[in-house]
């Protein structure tokens, strides 16, 4: 909305406290934050106003893979959220944003079409070193690289010399490298099994995949320091040990995890349920307590939701076929409630949640001086959350395009009432969606 505007609540989130204040915003900026609830504000009372989720991780597949997603359905389910900004990845669309006529393809077919601002993650593949410093140019936030197999043959892997090449080309530049972090080193062969059942699956994707990826990473930061790098979705809690000790010996390393790495757990997985697959995999209970000490003691920073949905003959649903299914889970716009939900048997806080899932993620691409946290100067992006509803998922009521979800069914504490983008209510819930008012957000990162 153009003008000054007010909105207050008993609870707000400023300076990782929820406190009593009144936020006056003008043309989409924040311009004052106050003490108290003032009066001529619109007040949300006992509601939590928390700064809008920053989701980095995130599979619109528009152009080329539309059936799977798409910026207007995957934006309205992020908005549903309480997400404000969404990262778009340099995969599974055709064409993949590798080069600049791609990127340039990819903001065609954005434009007009986000509920949320969107801004896009570049792809390193073979080959493609001379096309890094100009999609800087073009706005890309960084640029994501596969060390196995990614599953479409439009961005294949890249060899330990490619990552070389490619930090050398980025050395010096506003930017960050990061890396689905699995290798396999040892050429595995499928073990044979049945492929129906999870285990199956589970072992052929070992811990050991993550674990030498990310040795093979710190031995590249050693060639190029100053380059900031990043593991994304991290799952195996035995390779936070090496992230730990590179960031104790000054590395420039970071990591996210995603909400399914801290919710579900393989014991829990039954055979031919497909909907559970995902690269890496979900993996022991004992491993996912182990993921949310790092996450505690800040060795991971953030938490995405790597939404990565396909069709679901795709997924294999009738089959139950874990070794040729889709890996990827569908939860944007999902997370806070999942995370919440753990909050009090995990001892965590809408602060902690929020520094994960928007502030840390807000900086990994660069978009701290605009959003993450509410504060004077910041876009006006807010997440209005009832803590205390109780609800239960249904997939056939989600907002992303093919509506299945491993979470269908699982009953989360807190829900998003409404979704403010720069002023603008764009989500409010039990109503329709305002019409589209995301930016793509284009300018050259500077951080």
């Amino acid at each position: 909305m153009n003008g000054s505007s007010k909105i207050s609540s008993k609870r707000v989130l400023i300076d990782d406290k929820l406190v009593p204040a009144t936020i006056t915003f003008e043309n989409g900026v924040i311009t004052e934050i106050v003490s108290g609830l003032q009066d001529g504000a619109n007040s949300y009372g006992n509601l939590v106003i928390l700064p809008g989720i920053v989701d980095a991780h995130v599979h619109l597949n528009e152009p080329g893979r539309t059936d799977w997603e798409g910026f207007e359905s995957g934006t309205k389910a992020a908005a549903a959220g309480g997400v404000t900004t969404v990262v778009d990845m340099p995969l599974n669309a055709i064409p993949p944003t590798t080069t600049v006529e791609n990127f340039d393809t990819k903001v065609s077919a954005a434009t007009g079409q986000c509920w949320v601002d969107v801004a896009f993650w570049g792809g390193v593949i073979p080959g493609n070193e001379n096309e890094l410093l100009p999609l800087i140019k073009k706005g890309v936030r960084g640029f994501k690289c596969f060390m196995m197999d990614s599953g479409v043959e439009e961005f294949p892997q890249v060899s330990l010399s490619d990552i070389d090449t490619a930090l050398a080309k980025l050395t010096g530049q506003p930017t960050i490298m990061m890396f689905h972090a699995e290798l396999d080193t040892c050429a595995a062969q499928s073990n044979g099994g049945d492929p129906s059942a999870y285990q199956t699956f589970l072992e052929s994707r070992p811990d050991r995949f993550e674990v030498d990826a990310i040795k093979a990473i710190i031995s590249a930061m050693s060639r190029a320091p100053d380059v900031p790098l990043h593991i994304v979705h991290l799952a195996s809690a035995e390779a936070t040990g090496l992230v730990e000790s590179a960031q104790k010996n000054g590395g420039k390393l970071s990591a996210e995890t995603c909400f399914h790495y801290l919710t579900l757990a393989s014991e829990g997985v039954e055979d031919k349920c497909t909907l559970f697959k995902c690269c890496p995999p979900i993996r022991s209970s004992k491993n996912r307590d182990g993921l949310w000490n790092a996450l505690k003691e800040g060795v991971i920073d953030s938490v995405v939701s790597d939404h990565s949905p396909c069709t679901p003959n795709l997924k294999k649903l009738e089959e139950g076929d874990f070794m040729s299914a889709w890996g990827g889970i569908s939860s944007i716009g999902l997370g806070l409630s999942i995370l919440w939900s753990q909050a009090s048997e995990r001892s965590i806080t809408l602060a902690d949640i929020s520094r994960w899932t928007s502030l840390n993620t807000a900086k990994q691409c660069g978009l701290e001086s605009r959003k993450g946290s509410i504060e004077v100067g910041k876009d006006a992006d807010f997440c209005v959350f009832d803590p205390e509803a109780s609800w239960e998922f249904d997939q056939s009521k989600m907002f992303f395009k093919n509506k299945y979800s491993p979470y269908n069914g699982m009953k989360v504490r807190g829900k998003v009432i409404e979704t403010i983008l720069r002023g603008n209510c764009i989500y409010r819930f039990g109503e329709q969606f305002s019409k589209a008012q995301g930016q793509l957000i284009l300018e050259p990162r500077t951080t």
